[in-house]
């Protein structure tokens, strides 16, 4: 439905905005104009796709082969993009190739970062013999869960526990000032993690 809906709606606004002079005369610079082109696309095309829709044109294809294999989106876009250039380049300029190509790449760039847009969290693994106040810091200040890891020191062997949390990028600064006021010498290791699925984040809390 979706799909049917955008196939309708893109093509009349696209052709509304096409109308408006202040839009069409905003630049002649061909390479200001591929850029903003590219990011622009990006943009929209990534929004439409991470609700679930389709702009009704090339991104058909690729959200099929997503569904069907688990195809990365933005890669299958791209594909179809460098496909269409190359059929392009039999009767276009090597200029107007080559800002094609600058187009397909700035627009396969946002759409990846649009799609994980939202989802992205913060690993954190911190190894300290205060491992159990740390854990329990987690639970009550920062409302977070966490596992713990059994670890062996590498120098000395010896047996500890590693806290692994995963929280919003806005709580890693909160948490590193509750580690350093448990354990200053704390080691904490922080990773970006594109997505997150389960319990308290795309499923709700367990209730206390």
């Amino acid at each position: 439905a979706t799909i049917i809906l955008s196939t309708i709606v893109y093509p009349t606004f696209f052709s509304l905005f096409g109308k408006i002079p202040f839009l069409t005369t905003l630049t002649d610079d061909k390479l200001m104009a591929a850029i903003y082109a590219g990011l622009l696309m990006g943009a929209g095309i990534g929004l439409v796709i991470k609700v679930g829709g389709s702009t009704g044109g090339m991104d058909i294809p690729p959200i099929i082969l997503h569904k069907l294999f688990g195809l990365s989106i933005p890669v299958m876009i791209s594909v179809g993009d460098i496909l269409l250039l190359l059929v392009q380049a039999f009767y276009s300029s090597t200029e107007q190739v080559l800002y094609g190509i600058l187009v397909v790449m700035l627009t396969s760039i946002v759409i990846d970062k649009v799609l994980i847009m939202g989802q992205k969290q913060t690993q954190v693994m911190v190894i300290s013999p205060e491992y159990e106040r740390i854990n329990q810091a987690i639970h009550q200040k920062i409302d977070r869960g966490s596992t713990l890891i059994h670890a062996t020191s590498g120098l000395e062997k010896q047996e500890q526990k590693v806290v692994l949390s995963v929280i919003s990028n806005r709580q890693l600064n909160d948490l590193n000032e509750l580690i350093l006021q448990i354990d200053p010498q704390a080691f904490v290791i922080a990773n970006d993690v594109n997505e997150v699925k389960g319990r308290g984040f795309t499923l709700s809390k367990l209730s206390k």
